[in-house]
């Protein structure tokens, strides 16, 4: 009996479901987004929609997170200090609650930066190039910006604002070569095997700041021997982030650990949202008070994160990074550097990206070309200056939108309802900037562990490719700088190429010596 009834149920299910779809396909909507031509229907896409949203929502907390570490439009003038005393200069570099309390804004800016610009990439996306993509702003791009522009609490050689102007010239001329057709070749200028590490290097940069006490689970930290060394300790130096005592009995880092290996068995498993459940788990097990691993712990900070958490529902309007764009620091050489070195991360960034997930989805033709790639390149360019203006930076495709594709998206449809999903997250800030740096840190591992996937592509038998791409993966983490690592790799490369130029230039030479030999033999 209750097998019958079960089965009818079902049956009245696929029914209505049947019957919605054939409804959309017929609307303009449907006719616009070609469901039926592109073998899909409406309830495929809301699926797929839903799903490639759950498997790159981290982009919210952790991009806000990796900007917010360089302070954003945070000054020195926004520390704390005792009565009738100006803040020390290093105030910015050592815990200070004026200063931190300023961050904590900037960090709750940039989490409705980050959802109002995916917002906009991914409805553009959906509507101009008809392509179930989602677009949000680049965590890598992001780390670059932070941690090598503006420096960790604007440490670097340019401010934030500076930074969010050299993002906005970088968009238009991004812009302008996708116009022109000149994007994917300006991308295959740069040699191959340094192209290859670059994403690789860029992953093991991520996946370090991951890892890193104050930023990530805490599992290294300094050591005034070693430089670096093993902590996780269950108590810290504030000011240096040395380890006092407990090393490896952090209960933080433990609980991080076991959100990375729920998020590793997901992934393993190929269970849609995995980037977030190991997150999750993480954020609600620290939302507990009382505990020794509680975001809100019995201080005058924990007291005052935890009556903002309480609201729960909260429309926080951008204040400090909208329109933070500055052009004052441009005489500055290492900003036109920085531009450059920019303009060559985002080629390799979002048009690698782009054309991986057109193959994934069966898009490409015997070509190399897929419908809707020109306004595809347009609106990709086009969402980074828009999140120049927002203050999150560039802007990419997401690979995570292969997840996606796998449920049956094949239309901007699912760009589209990605978008919305986006645009509900903006209420929601208050639960959004209360994860947890030890809840984020395994995220950023499992982003860098997902861009090593290119080294397979990498000659390592040849020492003319294997040593610029070593170098290239290396020096980005140990130098704590992006550019470092690609100017390394490329200049290894030449280096190394110096004799296959020798030689076609002596060959050129005697080629042209022998032609003009031949024709004075002609003429005689």
């Amino acid at each position: 009996m209750e097998t019958g009834l079960y089965s009818k149920f079902s049956s009245s299910c696929r029914k209505m479901e049947q019957g919605l779809n054939s409804a959309v396909s017929n609307t303009k909507i449907g006719k616009y987004f070609k469901l039926e031509a592109r073998n899909t229907c409406f309830t495929k896409e809301l699926r797929a929609g839903t799903t490639t949203f759950l498997t790159m929502a981290y982009v919210i907390t952790v991009n806000a997170t990796i900007l917010a570490d360089s302070g954003g439009t945070c000054t020195m003038a926004d520390c704390s200090a005792p009565a009738n005393q100006t803040a020390s200069p290093d105030c910015m570099l050592k815990p200070n609650e004026g200063y931190q309390n300023c961050v904590k804004k900037i960090e709750s800016d940039l989490i409705v930066a980050t959802s109002l610009s995916a917002m906009v990439g991914s409805f553009a996306m959906g509507i101009l190039a008809n392509l179930p993509v989602g677009v949000a702003p680049a965590t890598g791009a992001s780390a670059f910006l932070s941690y090598n522009f503006v420096g960790f609490h604007g440490s670097g050689f340019m401010s934030y604002g500076t930074a969010m102007a050299v993002v906005l010239i970088e968009g238009c001329v991004f812009l302008a070569l996708s116009a022109l057709g000149l994007r994917e070749k300006l991308a295959r200028l740069i040699p191959n095997p340094v192209r290859l590490a670059c994403a690789a290097g860029l992953g093991i940069f991520i996946a370090f700041i991951g890892l890193l006490i104050h930023q990530g689970v805490g599992l290294i930290g300094p050591d005034p021997s070693t430089l670096l060394t093993l902590t996780a300790c269950s108590d810290t130096n504030p000011v240096t982030g040395e380890c006092i005592a407990g090393k490896m009995h952090s209960p933080k880092f433990w609980l991080g650990s076991i959100g990375f290996l729920i998020t590793c068995y997901g992934l393993m498993w190929n269970v849609s949202g995995s980037m977030i459940y190991g997150m999750l788990f993480v954020t609600l097990i620290s939302w507990i008070r009382g505990t020794s691993v509680t975001y809100f712990p019995k201080t005058p900070q924990g007291e005052k994160n935890y009556k903002y958490f309480k609201k729960v529902v909260d429309f926080h309007k951008i204040k400090s990074t909208f329109g933070a764009i500055s052009f004052t620091n441009f005489n500055n050489k290492n900003v036109w550097i920085g531009l450059a070195t920019l303009l060559y991360v985002d080629v390799l960034i979002t048009s690698g990206t782009l054309y991986s997930i057109a193959e994934i989805g069966g898009f490409v033709d015997p070509e190399g070309n897929f419908e809707g790639q020109y306004l595809a390149f347009m609106v990709d360019s086009g969402s980074t200056i828009v999140g120049s203006a927002l203050g999150v930076g560039l802007s990419t495709t997401y690979l995570e939108s292969s997840a996606g594709l796998r449920e049956g998206g094949r239309t901007g449809l699912t760009a589209v309802i990605i978008g919305l999903y986006f645009f509900l997250s903006i209420f929601f800030t208050p639960l959004l900037t209360s994860v947890p740096p030890w809840a984020i840190g395994p995220s950023l591992v499992i982003v860098g562990i997902s861009l090593m996937k290119v080294v397979k592509n990498i000659n390592w038998g040849d020492m003319k490719e294997a040593a610029p791409a070593f170098m290239t993966m290396i020096l980005m983490p140990l130098t704590y700088s992006i550019p470092n690592g690609i100017i390394g790799g490329i200049g290894l490369y030449v280096a190394l190429s110096l004799f296959d130029y020798i030689i076609r230039l002596k060959m050129w030479f005697i080629n042209r010596k022998k032609s003009g030999h031949e024709q004075n033999q002609v003429s005689v």
